[in-house]
């Protein structure tokens, strides 16, 4: 800055008012961006152009809501003080802002007393500068502390960054060991379907055998009755022949007895041929019926060892089932632990992100603090030489002065003596011995010496000496401090004249003391009213009432508060008074009807609570009156037409309280009695009324139309904290069925649809939907007894979500990321779809859009990455983009404004089958992609909008999937798209 020319602008002092106004409204803007009000207006106040009450409105004032709003405010007030209050504004911007002083005015910032205007005192001055300096000083050594701790906690972070590298490595092994495993298992399962068929098959041999010998013993059954009917009949021959002997003897006719022997000797051949045969036949069938019995006894022996392998193959079976079930909840041990130290690492890495900002930023105001103290003891060191010389011009016209004097007559000098020693002695400055550089004192050590300063500051006013000026001196400007306590009176009196002095509240039986005008002077008043030691101002009313712009604060005690006033209205059109009962505090403080409440602020438990109640809904704002118990400051806002519109709605039942959000639900809740609206999980809910009449803990609200801002069926919801309680007894009775029978609850949780989701607050720690409880002195949000009325947990069963309406085609985002990957050219061959692609960045560039967070995801080129321009650059052209990504773009892509449609193919062993044959060829496996899928879907609950799932039952091959995501893509774009604030 030394070595640079800045030219010189017209002198401050010869400007006027209206020049100096002109110009620094031509530079308003810069002004309102870079100057900070709390750093200038110490300086404005001591310069006497800002009082105490300027001070307060413009840094607590609620319209002023950033800090242009205030520095535009404040420079509204100094234009109030014309002249005076340019030229102090321009002298802050030289002590704190030399190069913006520079900008507005084209002159060198300069600390020389020749360039100050005079607005403040010359030891004031200095004292103002040196507590600058001093201040600098701390700040400094502030930002080499905090650098110190930053570095030491980078450290202990990178030592946790290492640990957790250990770690994943650790996971990695156990994880290559659970892969390892289940191949060997998957070989053990074949070895066990090989075996199955060996069984199947000798089954099958032994039903043979069983059947052949079920013939045989047929065989042998029949030959069996075969020989004995040929017994039979032998008997009944021989014995017809003995019949026939006796009948031949006794019958003498001979013609009939050829013929009888004729038929014996037949008989006797056929006897003999049937006893030759008879022996053989037996054989054959004692010979079969023996090797049928060993092949009986063979089967039953070969049956016998099949079933002994049978039962050793499933009690091994049984076993190696046991071993994949302790294998599979090792992996899903190991994956939680992984997924968890991925967190930790993500979370750290952000810490040490942000630390490393602050460490810049903390280098950065440490060279800005060197460089001022630098600055600052160069034009120090300049003013004393300044000084030094002007000391020796002054003793050496002094010298000269006296030679004059003694040239002169004798007369002369015995004439003029009195007057020239009266002149000497007024103008005589004390011997004294130059100045010179002494060392640094310590601002600590300073603190004892307070009031020797401060006195010797009040004695040596409008002195340019470097010591305190004589008596005489202090004589000679006894009328310049009566003419300054003067102007401080008037400017006092000027503020008491809206208020009367009052006595304690609690104390009845004392007397106010009355003054009057005609009492003595106004000085004399004044001290009067000093010395007395009022315990606080008030206005001509009750109790104290302040005015900070349209707001109203009012101090009273608010015992059962909500039986001294009723409130209506809600977080849409604000909390108003509607009723205030006679005779009550509430009434006599003058509180009526139409005051939006903003603010309560009340003692608990010795602990000074805040609560803002200018956004809240009727539930919060009833609990919150509830809450207060004794002294109570309300400030109010009045709205008093705002307060008729509403009171005109309820009464032509156009809405039923001033309640209007949007939130998501997160479980599902069946139909019950008294008009109870049944909804599911995931579902979009209006709620219009947090205390409707006649019911308890409970909302009414209606379900939103997908694709319209229109409200469907109404009813009543519980409310959060009674849903809170539903949501906690449902994931314990989910839990339960599942430690009771697994198997079950897996087949019942495929079938049946999703009952909750579980999201908690996060980083909030607190409930988003509830009032906030601010405590005076720590300004921290207080999570115990007076954050809820009950006891709250992180889980959250409503999120508040706002409604966008997309003008453009939408992206689109195919789950899981295996089967998106295989289907995403598919889908960028159609008409209105396009594939995005991957651009090729420089270093530097590919720097810069990484901090901007313009980088969606990185691939495996270096410097080759999908970024948000991309995205944009096909959005243009009116289609629809096809995002071949993974779930972390979705929040990058939420920040510009860009909602995907985000579409999850639910994945099972069946469906997974009908992909198989595109699965190889692009070098996947169905076990990959049901892992990506199992691994995916728990993720899709984290993010903050709402997606679209399609079953796995609802294609059955890959021409009508792609026909489904059409309708689906096409259904979507019509929708509303609801988003949740960032929870993490």
């Amino acid at each position: 800055m030394a070595g640079e020319f800045v030219p010189e602008g017209p002198d401050l002092k010869e400007m006027g008012e209206e020049e100096l106004w002109e110009l620094i409204n031509d530079n308003r803007h810069r002004i309102s961006l870079g100057v900070r009000p709390c750093i200038v207006i110490p300086y404005l106040r001591q310069a006497r152009v800002l009082t105490e009450m300027d001070e307060d409105e413009i840094l607590s004032c609620h319209n002023l809501t950033n800090r242009c709003m205030r520095t535009s405010y404040m420079l509204d007030l100094l234009r109030t003080q014309g002249r005076n209050g340019a030229v102090a504004l321009l002298e802050s911007l030289m002590i704190h802002y030399p190069t913006l002083y520079t900008q507005v005015t084209g002159r060198k910032p300069s600390t020389e007393p020749s360039r100050f205007s005079g607005l403040i005192k010359y030891s004031e001055l200095t004292e103002y500068l040196v507590r600058a300096v001093t201040g600098m000083q701390k700040e400094l050594q502030e930002a080499r502390c905090e650098a110190g701790r930053m570095s030491a906690r980078c450290a202990s972070l990178e030592l946790e960054i290492g640990q957790i590298m250990e770690q994943e490595e650790k996971s990695r092994c156990l994880q290559s060991e659970n892969e390892r495993m289940q191949r060997y298992l998957c070989s053990l399962q074949r070895e066990v379907t090989k075996l199955k068929d060996e069984k199947c098959d000798l089954y099958i041999r032994y039903t043979a055998a069983i059947e052949e010998q079920s013939a045989v013993n047929e065989r042998l059954h029949n030959l069996n009755l075969q020989v004995y009917q040929l017994q039979t009949d032998l008997q009944n021959v021989q014995t017809e022949t003995d019949i026939q002997k006796k009948l031949s003897f006794r019958c003498v006719s001979t013609p009939e007895t050829p013929q009888l022997q004729e038929e014996v000797r037949s008989l006797r051949c056929q006897l003999a041929k049937a006893e030759k045969l008879d022996p053989a036949r037996q054989d054959i069938l004692a010979q079969d019926l023996a090797e049928a019995i060993d092949s009986q006894v063979e089967l039953a022996g070969q049956l016998r060892c099949y079933r002994e392998e049978n039962e050793q193959l499933l009690r091994d079976k049984q076993g190696l089932l046991d071993q994949k079930q302790c294998l599979s909840l090792q992996v899903e041990q190991l994956t939680l632990d992984c997924k968890m130290h991925q967190q930790k690492s993500t979370l750290i890495q952000s810490q040490m992100r942000a630390l490393q900002a602050e460490r810049d930023q903390a280098y950065l105001s440490r060279d800005e603090a060197q460089a001022m103290i630098a600055r600052i003891l160069a034009e120090k060191d300049t003013l004393r030489c300044q000084l030094v010389e002007l000391q020796e011009k002054f003793f050496s016209l002094q010298t000269t002065h006296n030679s004059r004097q003694q040239r002169q007559s004798s007369d002369e000098l015995e004439v003029g003596w009195e007057s020239l020693r009266s002149s000497c002695e007024e103008f005589r400055v004390p011997a004294r011995r130059r100045l010179c550089r002494s060392n640094a004192v310590n601002p600590m050590s300073l603190s004892s010496s307070n009031s020797e300063y401060e006195d010797a500051a009040a004695s040596s006013v409008r002195s340019r000496n470097a010591e305190p000026p004589s008596p005489e001196s202090i004589r000679r400007r006894q009328k310049v401090l009566n003419a300054d306590s003067s102007c401080e009176t008037a400017e006092s009196d000027y503020l008491l004249d809206d208020f009367v002095f009052l006595p304690s509240v609690g104390s009845e039986d004392k007397q106010t003391p009355r003054f009057s005008s005609s009492s003595g002077s106004s000085s004399c008043g004044l001290n009067l009213l000093r010395t007395l030691a009022p315990p606080f101002l008030v206005r001509s009313r009750p109790k104290a009432i302040r005015v900070n712009g349209r707001v109203l604060s009012i101090s009273f005690q608010g015992e059962k508060l909500l039986s001294q006033l009723t409130v209506v209205g809600g977080n849409k059109t604000g909390v108003f008074v509607h009723q205030v009962t006679e005779g009550s505090a509430a009434h006599t403080v003058g509180i009526s009807n139409g005051a939006q409440i903003v603010e309560v602020k009340y003692e608990q438990n010795h602990k000074a609570l805040k609560m803002v109640l200018e956004d809240s809904t009727l539930e919060e704002a009833m609990w919150a009156l509830g809450q207060v118990t004794g002294l109570c400051h309300l400030s109010l806002r009045p709205r008093q037409d705002d307060y008729e519109a509403l009171l005109q709605q309820l009464r032509s039942c156009e809405t039923s309280s001033g309640d209007s959000f949007y939130v998501r639900v997160n479980m599902s809740l069946p139909a019950g009695p008294g008009g109870t609206l049944a909804v599911s999980c995931n579902d979009i809910l209006h709620v219009t009324n947090t205390q409707p009449a006649g019911t308890e803990d409970m909302w009414y609200a209606s379900q939103v139309h997908p694709c319209q801002l229109l409200d469907l069926q109404s009813g009543t919801v519980p409310n959060y904290y009674r849903a809170q309680r539903l949501l906690i007894r449902a994931i314990e009775e989910m839990s339960f069925q599942a430690k009771k029978s697994p198997k079950i609850c897996r087949v019942v949780a495929q079938n049946k649809q999703k009952a909750v989701r579980i999201v908690s607050t996060g980083r909030l720690g607190r409930n988003p939907l509830w009032v906030s409880v601010e405590d005076e002195k720590t300004k921290s949000v207080d999570t115990g007894a007076t954050s809820a009325p009950k006891g709250c947990v992180t889980l959250m069963p409503y999120t508040l979500v706002t409604p966008h309406y997309p003008p453009i085609c939408r992206p689109v985002l195919l789950l899981p990321t295996v089967l998106g990957r295989i289907l995403d050219k598919k889908l960028a061959g159609w008409q209105g779809f396009q594939l995005c692609e991957p651009e090729v960045l420089s270093s530097s560039e590919h720097t810069a859009r990484l901090q901007r967070s313009e980088i969606l995801e990185e691939c495996e080129q270096e410097h080759c990455c999908y970024t948000l321009q991309s995205v944009e650059k096909v959005m243009k052209k009116g289609i629809h983009c096809v995002l071949p990504l993974g779930l972390d773009c979705v929040r990058r892509l939420h920040r510009s404004e860009i909602f995907p449609i985000i579409i999850y193919v639910g994945q099972t062993a069946r469906s997974a089958r009908k992909l198989r044959s595109k699965l190889q060829r692009h070098g996947q496996s169905e076990d990959q992609l049901l892992a990506c899928s199992s691994s995916e879907e728990p993720l899709l609950d984290k993010l903050p909008c709402l997606y679209h799932s399609v079953a796995p039952d609802s294609w059955c091959d890959q021409t009508s999937l792609l026909n489904s995501l059409r309708t689906v893509i096409w259904e979507e774009q019509k929708k509303i798209v609801w988003v949740e604030p960032d929870l993490w």
